[in-house]
């Protein structure tokens, strides 16, 4: 993402404008959940300048390509993201703030990457009641009932049947 001058807000409390932004942002992508590198996110991000730095907030949005956790069925699913973040000069290395670069611009590519990131699931699911896959010949249970044949039981937990009635 390209950097966003600041330098009219910095030092001045109250100041704001307002930045759009509709660029790819690489990296964004998890095990099962990724924004394809020719994708933009887009948003309009309202700058405001504070004491501390430049205040940075609005909604991002864009679209996520999946794949099912349980029959890895790929889908799509578009996102927005609500993001407030504080940008400083000379941030605290252990506070939550980004940094504000010498030359009085600021880079908003790590919080979005963060934002984004944050909202993507770890396990996904192309329906709430998806069926996955049969753990004996692959097919997908949601397209109808698995034909294999039943595996027969294995004599030696025949004495474990009765424990449970």
């Amino acid at each position: 993402m390209r950097a966003i001058d600041v330098r009219d807000l910095m030092g001045n409390p109250g100041a704001g404008k307002t930045v759009a932004v509709d660029e790819p942002v690489p990296g964004l992508h998890l095990g099962l959940a990724d924004v394809p590198e020719d994708t933009p996110v887009k948003g309009e991000l309202r700058l405001e300048g504070l004491t501390e730095g430049i205040l940075v907030s609005g909604v991002i949005a864009g679209h996520m390509r999946l794949s099912c956790a349980r029959c890895l069925k790929e889908f799509d699913r578009d996102f927005d993201v609500e993001v407030s973040e504080l940008f400083a000069a000379g941030p605290d290395p252990e506070g939550d703030e980004y940094a504000l670069e010498p030359e009085g611009s600021l880079d908003p590519e790590q919080m979005v990457r963060d934002a984004v990131l944050l909202t993507m699931p770890f396990s996904p699911l192309c329906q709430p009641n998806c069926l996955g896959l049969c753990e004996r010949c692959g097919g997908d249970r949601n397209l109808g009932e698995c034909t294999c044949p039943e595996r027969p039981a294995d004599h030696r937990w025949a004495a474990l049947e009765g424990l449970m009635d």
